[in-house]
């Protein structure tokens, strides 16, 4: 059975203080309500993960990620934090290849695929991004577009190595963009990119590949995108700010 996977990206938000009081917050309702089994993944900026990780503990349900990871094992790389690190302070996930990394800091898909590997070989498991702009929507090929980034990012990974991975749609036309992507639009890519996936892999692994929605997850459509029979999850950025919001994301399955 698939995992079901709902992950806060906090981008670089939050202050110490806050990053406190959100992390109990979530934790505190997360035990009070939630009797599913989704589980909870936080992904903070770097400097939150320790103390974010010592209020988890032992905490059912809820584990803790990184936004980023280097490409490189080690050296003098100033500023980079690689997977070897992140794996001694029991980071557990990692987000790769997120639609801003690609945008903002140029990241190429061999990069990425280099990055997937030392998180796999430290033991952390890849949240790996895919999606399209709103140009290459438009123009209608969204579909190769993000297969493509899926073929060289991950298809050099064994059988083995790749069933440890959980992919993450973004429509990037849908988010700011005054756009919205139905439920029906996430579900035809969702089941594309698990075809792409079961025509490298087979259909065993694809059926128990999670891939989680990454465009503007919310309370109000959660439910809606999670009923879907594709749709595993989200990847959420700004209501992962927000406990309520976050948890009620988590309790639409």
């Amino acid at each position: 059975m698939r995992k079901k996977i709902v992950a806060g990206n906090w981008k670089m938000n939050m202050t110490f203080e806050e990053g406190q009081t959100l992390t109990s917050e979530i934790l505190n309702m997360m035990k009070d309500e939630h009797s599913g089994d989704a589980i909870a993944v936080l992904n903070p900026p770097f400097p939150h993960i320790f103390p974010v990780k010592k209020l988890i503990g032992e905490a059912k349900g809820v584990f803790i990620g990184a936004q980023n990871c280097s490409d490189k094992e080690a050296g003098a790389f100033t500023g980079e934090v690689s997977t070897k690190i992140l794996a001694s302070f029991g980071v557990q996930y990692v987000i790769i290849g997120h639609s801003e990394r690609r945008e903002y800091f140029k990241e190429s898909n061999e990069l990425l695929a280099a990055k997937v590997k030392l998180a796999l070989a430290n033991g952390l498991t890849p949240i790996f991004c895919c999606g399209e702009s709103l140009e290459i929507r438009t123009a209608g090929t969204h579909e190769p577009n993000v297969k493509f980034q899926l073929t060289e990012g991950l298809f050099d990974l064994s059988p083995e190595d790749f069933s440890k991975i959980v992919i993450a749609y973004e429509p990037i036309w849908a988010i700011g963009t005054g756009k919205t992507a139905s439920s029906e639009e996430a579900q035809d890519m969702h089941a594309a990119l698990r075809r792409h996936v079961a025509s490298k892999y087979g259909k065993d692994i694809a059926e128990n590949t999670s891939i989680l929605y990454g465009g503007s997850c919310n309370p109000k459509n959660a439910q809606e995108l999670f009923a879907k029979p594709d749709v595993d999850g989200g990847l959420i950025g700004g209501a992962s700010l927000k406990s309520r919001d976050f948890v009620d994301i988590i309790k639409s399955f």
